[in-house]
């Protein structure tokens, strides 16, 4: 049987088999191992566990296994969970003594045998009918992770206000940043190939709630196939998830990530794009940016440079007076926004003119400068002691007049000599009878 792969990294990678339909699976092997990761839920997880069960027996066609993750539970849960698995010859139970989703989900995955891997939340808000679209691309080989999305325009959704807009910023936000594609990425609903487990999970860091976010970007970083399916889904009511404390957690996550990519730090070598897939796909890595991703790039870099220079201006505003807190504010997140916006929004990559780019920017921070210390100098000669709250009300409003100055300037004179070349791709394909064709 012919062996085919691809070589896109540094000589040496691992390189992940070309996809093939994956087999049931040898006896007493699962196809699908689901992982329900679990924390104080006595009362949610048996009707979940059962409805699951029943589910799948009736509609699933390979063998599966259900495994309970329990987050270091306090209360019953795992006496309910070693009772369900005693129940149930397709489930089983788990117990890690330290809590965090993604730390379940990557301890439970990497110990697997089943070729497909998936999660589900406890609480079934997706419907289960979209499970067999979830996994199927997986066993046929056409992708190596799926995701559940409850953005697109043919999914049915019923939650909260508060909830859609968070999902829908947090989302922009990845595009913004992390030039991100995949439409939702805390939907608790996914799969991922055993294989493509192996190599990706030991480069995922986070323990939390933003183990899918990082998976999914590194995935994608790496060229590997992310499948989308819309989903139904039911918002639970009673979920004891901290909003406000999970998007600052996922906020600090992309920080991180995004950090790691531009500094390059993440040896994505290690995964590449199985043969099969059409190897124009990997040379868009050189192509222009255009002008509505860079938008996005650009007010997503913006709107948390802006969060930074409060913070920083709060703070130096204790120790100094309101124009010295505002010169160092803004020239040390001048500094995090132009290096930013060089790797995430104009797509530059590596040392190459970054001391020139650096310099120039410190000329559009001048600019910057001016307006708001032009502000503040006003607010003096007509209010005169103002309120601090009159202050930053000011100042965000001659931020928002800076930024505009500052994407036209950053977008047509100070990365207007941004590279366009395709990055080289190099595709080997090795036969069985050592005969090789190298382009």
């Amino acid at each position: 049987m012919p062996t085919d792969s691809i070589s896109g990294g540094a000589p040496g990678a691992d390189v992940l088999p070309m996809r093939e339909h994956l087999p049931a699976g040898a006896d007493g092997v699962p196809a699908l191992d689901i992982v329900i990761p679990v924390y104080n839920e006595e009362l949610d997880l048996p009707p979940c566990v059962e409805r699951l069960q029943a589910f799948l027996s009736r509609n699933f066609p390979y063998p599966f296994r259900i495994t309970i993750a329990d987050n270091a539970s306090t209360d019953t849960t795992p006496e309910v969970a070693a009772e369900l698995a005693a129940v149930f010859n397709e489930v089983t139970y788990v117990r890690l003594e330290q809590k965090g989703r993604g730390r379940a989900l990557n301890a439970v995955w990497s110990a697997s045998d089943a070729p497909v891997l998936a999660y589900m939340d406890v609480d079934l808000s997706t419907d289960l009918n979209a499970l067999l679209p979830l996994v199927a691309p997986l066993i046929s080989g056409h992708s190596d992770l799926s995701i559940g999305t409850r953005l697109a325009r043919s999914s049915r959704v019923v939650r909260g206000t508060k909830r859609e807009f968070i999902s829908r910023c947090y989302n922009l936000i990845l595009r913004g940043s992390l030039a991100a594609r995949f439409s939702d990425a805390q939907c608790g609903f996914k799969a991922i190939r055993r294989d493509v487990a192996q190599r990706l999970l030991p480069l995922v860091q986070d323990t939390g709630w933003f183990f899918d976010t990082e998976m999914l970007v590194l995935a994608e970083k790496a060229g590997l196939r992310i499948h989308e399916v819309p989903v139904d889904w039911v918002d639970d009511p009673h979920s004891t998830v901290n909003i406000v404390q999970t998007a600052v957690d996922d906020l600090k996550g992309v920080l991180r990530v995004g950090r790691a990519l531009a500094t390059g730090a993440l040896p994505l070598n290690r995964l590449t794009r199985p043969f099969g897939d059409d190897p124009r796909d990997r040379e868009v890595a050189g192509v222009p940016v255009g002008l509505p991703r860079q938008l996005l790039g650009f007010c997503a870099v913006g709107a948390l440079s802006t969060v930074f220079y409060l913070v920083l201006y709060s703070g130096f505003r204790v120790l100094a007076d309101a124009q010295l807190a505002n010169a160092l504010a803004l020239l040390i997140s001048a500094i995090a926004n132009t290096a930013a916006n060089r790797r995430l929004t104009f797509g530059l990559k590596g040392r190459n003119r970054m001391v020139r780019h650096q310099a120039q920017g410190l000329i559009v921070f001048g600019i910057g400068l001016v307006l708001t210390s032009g502000s503040l100098a006003v607010l003096d000669n007509t209010v005169g002691d103002a309120h601090h709250a009159t202050e930053l009300a000011v100042l965000v409003a001659a931020n928002l007049a800076a930024t505009l100055v500052r994407f036209l300037l950053l977008r047509g004179w100070v990365f207007a000599d941004r590279e366009t070349k395709p990055a080289e791709t190099q595709v080997q394909v090795t036969f069985d009878d050592d005969q090789e064709i190298a382009a």
